[in-house]
């Protein structure tokens, strides 16, 4: 099997079980809770895919600072190992959308609150980086979107923050496919 897929499978199916355990333990009867499907609805839908497509819009202005150039392990650069393509990138943005906010904010969140979250979630993404100031600004890119999808979690549920980090990664991933051979 292909890496990117392989890399979405288990974010889309390991993330959640081990969610779901940091939350229920081996209670399997709390599974639609967990899954919040009752709040599956067009309002924290669209909310989120606005709120995703927007920001990462603005994030990519921000990302095609010139500062950026000289960055060694641009997000293009590490991605492009992994040969995406349109559809690959896509699928990617479907598994991490749901997967990574299952169990950060369904999961953690809860324990940990929003801010600790939020860095914990930009840190284990590798975007604090204390070495490399410049790539620590890609995290301060994202820490506000990170953040704000928090934020909106407690306000609109589960799926507006599945649906924004879906929709966020999804522009990142189609511009990045898209320009794969003018920035890599």
């Amino acid at each position: 099997m292909n890496k990117p897929i392989v890399i979405g499978l288990i974010t889309l199916l390991g993330f959640p079980i081990l969610g779901y355990f940091l939350s229920y333990g081996l209670d399997f009867t709390q599974v639609i809770a967990f899954l919040k499907l009752p709040s599956f609805t067009i309002i924290p839908i669209g909310y989120g895919l606005m709120f995703g497509f927007s920001y990462a819009f603005l994030a990519l202005l921000f990302m095609d600072a010139p500062i950026f150039d000289s960055l060694e392990n641009r997000m293009e650069h590490l991605l492009k190992q992994l040969k995406l393509t349109l559809v690959k990138g896509l699928f990617l943005s479907v598994c991490a959308g749901v997967g990574e906010e299952l169990l950060f904010r369904a999961s953690i969140q809860p324990y940990l609150g929003i801010w600790v979250t939020s860095i914990l979630f930009v840190a284990i993404h590798g975007y604090l980086n204390p070495w490399n100031w410049r790539f620590s600004l890609y995290g301060l890119i994202i820490l506000p979107f990170v953040i704000l999808l928090s934020y909106g979690f407690e306000q609109f549920g589960l799926w507006f923050a599945i649906m924004a980090h879906t929709a966020y990664d999804a522009v990142l991933f189609t511009s990045i496919v898209s320009n794969k051979d003018e920035h890599c």
